[in-house]
């Protein structure tokens, strides 16, 4: 089955603050665990067939090889049953308190055992986000000091980071040996910092490039010199970063970009950072990722509040369908859209960072299940563009198995021929991805 990816997601952010004394778990505070069933009812009801979700690690991790899978079977398996395609998201900013936060050197290992575990019981599933928004992950925990180890320090970060993207690589190779068909959608924040004068341009500069590490660690692309720098005067060694250069799995990943209203800013001569506001706007900004690493491209990420108008979130909806389109009609591939999340959240207007229980309206639904007027925009969006785009040339599709034609006799040869294969620099005998004649 090929299609364009018209998505949404269930927010399953949970991260750890006050000095990891408490846990936010936005699921919880959501209503999703109490309402799970009626959530998967709207997204059927929006015509959706691509569902970012994940189930929260720390309450099904529970320890080396022991897990507590009641809960993930119960909502995977209607998903299954619903012919929901998930986009299985392992890790959203937390890990399980017995791992700790992540300056801890074994969390890629463990999550690697993890993520095989998850293959092995959910052979069915096909996409995957391993880790989610890694650079932000590393970025709100280890520099700014708003989440987990609430570090802020460089060598924190470079720290968080490596381990972070270190353990996103080893789940993608462990899922592979499971499912060798896997396609991996990054999200992560697409970034942009605009220089607020000629003083401040050499700051924004390094900005400008520490904001591609996490994807060129994960892609196995060399860094520039200054970057490579900043990495060994932080605390990443030679033979780590020889693995990242190393380990190349480009071939089966989508570059998922992530755009909202708070991701360009404004750098000021030393080196402070404010919000600028929508400058670039998703698709040049898009260009600029995809001239880097010449990925397919999927936009896994977009919000806006629901402001007083009734109208502002159905407008910015509209704005970020009319930058797909323009990179779409650039020539780049594009794979899918996302409108995140289902659901209204909740005390994401301090980034998670004070448990005030205040509703952000951000969703196509509110916490009632009430649809908002941008969950009717997204709607007719989907119906009037889900039969014209593959019908173009440039809009990239991807094979995507529904759930039940993936039948008990393919999967164990899927699962033998994997065993047999190697695990780096394997060469594959099929293209995964049917561009229609577009660009890859």
């Amino acid at each position: 089955m090929s299609m364009f990816m018209f998505a949404t997601g269930v927010e399953n952010s949970t991260p750890t603050i006050k000095n990891g004394r408490h846990r936010v778990d936005e699921m919880e505070k959501c209503g999703h665990y109490k309402y799970w069933q009626k959530d998967f009812d709207l997204v059927d009801e929006l015509g959706i067939h691509f569902l970012r979700y994940g189930v929260p690690l720390y309450k099904t991790y529970l320890g080396h090889e022991r897990y507590d899978w009641e809960f993930s079977d119960t909502v995977f398996g209607d998903l299954k049953k619903r012919e929901i395609i998930p986009i299985a998201d392992l890790c959203h900013f937390g890990v399980p308190d017995w791992i700790g936060n992540f300056q801890n050197p074994d969390f890629p290992g463990l999550f690697a055992d993890y993520a095989w575990d998850f293959a092995c019981r959910y052979p069915w599933i096909q996409l995957y986000t391993p880790v989610n928004e890694m650079f932000i992950c590393a970025q709100f925990s280890a520099r700014y000091g708003w989440w987990n180890e609430q570090l802020k320090s460089d060598k924190a970060f470079v720290n968080a980071l490596k381990h972070i993207v270190k353990a996103n690589i080893m789940a993608m190779n462990a899922i592979l040996q499971v499912r060798p068909d896997a396609i991996f959608i990054q999200s992560e924040a697409s970034e942009y910092f605009h220089a607020e004068n000629p003083m401040a341009i050499k700051p924004a500069e390094i900005r400008n490039a520490e904001r591609f590490l996490s994807l060129d660690l994960n892609y196995g692309k060399r860094v520039g010199s200054e970057m490579y720098e900043f990495l060994m005067d932080n605390g990443m060694s030679r033979d780590e970063y020889h693995f990242f250069v190393s380990h190349n799995l480009k071939h089966h990943c989508v570059m998922g970009n992530d755009y909202y209203v708070t991701n360009e800013h404004r750098v000021a001569p030393d080196g402070n950072t404010s919000g600028a506001g929508e400058v670039f706007g998703y698709s040049e900004i898009t260009r600029q990722y995809y001239a880097r690493y010449n990925l397919p491209v999927m936009h896994t990420e977009t919000n806006i509040a629901q402001g007083p108008n009734g109208d502002e979130a159905v407008f910015w909806l509209w704005k970020e369908w009319a930058n797909v389109l323009r990179v779409r009609n650039d020539g780049i591939p594009i794979t899918g859209f996302t409108w995140y999340s289902l659901t209204d959240q909740v005390d994401w207007d301090t980034a998670l960072r004070e448990d005030n229980g205040r509703v952000n309206p951000l969703g196509l639904y509110d916490l009632d299940r009430k649809i908002r007027p941008v969950g009717e925009a997204y709607r007719r969006l989907i119906e009037d563009w889900r039969s014209v785009l593959p019908t173009h040339s440039v809009c990239l599709t991807v094979p995507v198995k529904l759930p039940h034609g993936l039948e008990r006799k393919h999967r164990l040869k899927q699962k033998e021929r994997a065993r047999s294969v190697a695990l780096v620099d394997r060469n594959l005998e099929e293209d995964y991805f049917d561009l229609n004649g577009g660009a890859g």
